[in-house]
């Protein structure tokens, strides 16, 4: 009787085990099925042609044909778009990355007063809705509508994500390492961008790339700020796709995956970077 008791009661926790196993995999099947089915009909959208679209808009592909990528490329301008963006990206998270460094260092080491509660001011603005409205008014008032340096000006203004990571990740650094270069003369800014720099690379990355992703897919701001064609980014060139009277649901697919492309590509790069930059900022 003594020896039946320990059994059955580890046959339910082995039972108990698989359901739990079962249940996780079901609940990892249903959420890649979310994320999946929607990219693989917009996938398959993309290879129909627009007529082969209207026929048959759930239909699989009957070929595989690039013809709406390559009209796709040439309706929506990409081709000046693309280079617009690339300049908007690079410019845009290299000064996120670096205002957010210069930020977080003395609110990590608390060299300045109040750092903790500057901390929690970078939490608290990452929850709250963005001022478009008066940075548009602003904008108009430094005279600066319509010009590439109002867009970058805009898309680096909320940067509290940035240095909440960066801050979170500094915190794990030996204050030692202050004390040491202070004692061999080394200065302020040097010792931040050739010392400490290096040993934040996995977290600097993770916001460059966050970032990065901000300013590729954004839409709204440079609807609101760019009026001349000639300076809109690549997500700016989707509208081409939409008219009065029907759209063009092919094109607009194989347009929506070249814009998502390039970002796919560089997190899978980087992805070891940022996974690590993120755990670090966010935990130590």
């Amino acid at each position: 009787m003594t020896m039946i008791q320990p059994r059955a009661r580890a046959n339910r926790r082995r039972t108990g085990s698989r359901l739990g196993r079962t249940g996780a995999y079901l609940v990892l099947l249903l959420t890649a099925l979310v994320w999946l089915v929607p990219l693989l009909y917009l996938v398959n959208t993309a290879f129909k042609s627009q007529d082969e679209f209207l026929a048959d808009p759930t239909g699989l592909a009957s070929t595989v044909s690039l013809d709406s990528f390559v009209q796709a490329w040439q309706t929506g301008g990409f081709s000046t778009y693309v280079l617009n963006s690339i300049g908007y990206v690079l410019l845009s998270a290299t000064v996120m990355v670096v205002l957010s460094l210069l930020i977080a260092f003395p609110i990590a080491r608390r060299y300045i007063r109040w750092s903790d509660a500057w901390y929690r001011l970078f939490v608290i603005s990452m929850f709250l809705p963005n001022a478009l409205v008066t940075q548009f008014q602003l904008i108009l008032w430094l005279g600066l509508y319509d010009t590439r340096i109002a867009y970058v000006l805009l898309m680096t203004a909320g940067f509290g994500l940035g240095p909440f990571l960066i801050t979170g990740y500094l915190r794990s650094v030996p204050t030692d390492l202050d004390e040491a270069a202070g004692m061999d003369g080394c200065g302020y800014f040097r010792y931040l961008f050739t010392i400490i720099a290096p040993l934040a690379k996995p977290v600097l990355v993770t916001v460059f790339i966050f970032q990065a992703i901000n300013v590729w897919n954004d839409i709204i701001i440079a609807t609101v700020v760019l009026a001349d064609p000639a300076k809109f980014p690549i997500s700016r060139g989707l509208f081409a796709f939409f008219g009065t009277y029907g759209n063009q649901s092919a094109q607009l697919a194989a347009a929506t995956l070249m814009v998502a492309a390039p970002l796919v590509l560089l997190y899978a790069a980087l992805q070891k970077h940022i996974v690590a930059g993120a755990i670090g900022g966010a935990l130590k």
